[in-house]
């Protein structure tokens, strides 16, 4: 069996900060879009490199706020290849309005960010009522939901899954769940809570692949726990190049080598097949 690597979980910044000014969410711009910004032709180099096919581009809230004008400009450079990911403010009467005009434009989803490198996480806004009617629309439209938190967060997660069924979520590094305790992994069983939910998706990036390194757990251990748990078709690997240090093959190796113990059609579903349900302008 033979599978394309599609990456759901790259970042660009533009060289050109005259076309498009930087507006951090929160006031306060990341370190990382300053010291390895990556622009959308930096970043086809390196899937050439690495060997990675397509991907679904996220918009970088720290650098951009709501001005998905540069990965949207980008990716529509190289359609087919690549699909935009931005971000609204859910929370404004016009959100579905935005979100139309962003669709029109080339958006293929969209990403909450609740907080990360630059803020605390603050998952109020998740399930704030002004937000529905945006829920709404993206069920209408078949648009999927990335979502930024941490454990705090799981119950506003849990909370929208079952609101909004017709809305594939997304969630970011597996909503940074404490796998040091090792099997059975207790401590992330807020987590594995989720997998009854079946429009719950997970991104795994190399938070995690770090993480299973350290303390009592494995990647022997944890990856099988979690498609036990999940299923393939409902992972999706994600690179978070260039945020996470490294170039994009040394962290497709590491995600290589992690999910070693997995049977190779598990593989094609976190590799490929995953992000392609997830965004068809990718398959």
């Amino acid at each position: 069996m033979t599978y394309q690597i599609i990456d759901i979980h790259p970042h660009i910044i533009s060289d050109d900060e005259t076309r498009y000014p930087p507006a951090p969410l929160f006031g306060k711009r990341s370190e990382w879009s300053k010291e390895r910004p990556t622009t959308v032709e930096t970043l086809i180099a390196a899937m050439n490199d690495a060997g990675v096919a397509k991907a679904a581009v996220v918009h970088s809230s720290t650098t951009y706020g709501f001005d998905n004008s540069y990965v949207v400009d980008g990716c529509n450079r190289y359609p087919g290849r690549l699909a935009a990911v931005g971000s609204v403010d859910v929370l404004q009467p016009d959100a579905p309005a935005v979100i139309r005009d962003w669709v029109e434009r080339g958006l293929a989803g969209l990403r909450l960010f609740t907080g990360g490198s630059t803020k605390e996480f603050d998952p109020s806004e998740l399930d704030d009522p002004r937000s529905f009617p945006a829920w709404d629309l993206l069920a209408q439209l078949g648009i999927p939901m990335c979502i930024q938190t941490g454990p705090v967060g799981l119950p506003q997660v849990t909370a929208l899954a079952k609101r909004f069924p017709g809305v594939n979520i997304i969630l970011d590094h597996l909503g940074r769940p404490d796998v040091l305790d090792g099997p059975p992994y207790a401590k992330a069983q807020s987590l594995f809570d989720l997998a009854p939910l079946p429009n719950i998706y997970l991104k795994l990036t190399p938070r995690i692949f770090d993480d299973v390194k350290k303390g009592q757990a494995s990647a022997e251990s944890f990856f099988p726990r979690m498609v036990q748990a999940f299923g393939a078709d409902r992972l999706a690997w994600g690179s978070n190049f260039p945020t996470s240090p490294g170039t994009l093959s040394e962290i497709l190796a590491t995600a290589q080598a992690g999910l070693a113990s997995l049977s190779e059609d598990d593989r094609a579903w976190i590799f490929e097949r995953t992000a392609q349900k997830l965004y068809p302008a990718l398959a």
